[in-house]
């Protein structure tokens, strides 16, 4: 059975990123030039990856091989409130 790293506030994704790099044997500089940027570029995503958009994040994740897998928390959240136009009303 594999690892899993929950992440329920976009904090907790730094440390991730960085340990998933780390124990690949990576620097960050190393990791930029897999991924076509600047060490800065990468290193600014990785101090502050709530900045990045998703499919950067996907890239990164790409990169280090690692799986991204979305799923419920504890029991399902009842369905949200849908407008006729079938999207949610609040955010």
């Amino acid at each position: 059975m594999s690892t899993t790293y929950p992440i329920r506030i976009i904090s907790q994704l730094r440390p991730i990123l960085q340990g998933f790099r780390k124990s690949h044997g990576l620097t960050q500089a190393e990791l930029a030039a897999r991924l076509g940027v600047s060490q800065q570029s990468y290193a600014r995503l990785e101090a502050n990856p709530g900045r990045a958009s998703m499919a950067r994040i996907l890239t990164v994740l790409q990169a280090l091989e690692v799986e991204l897998v979305l799923s419920p928390r504890g029991k399902a959240a009842p369905a949200g409130r849908q407008k006729k136009n079938g999207n949610s009303e609040d955010w």
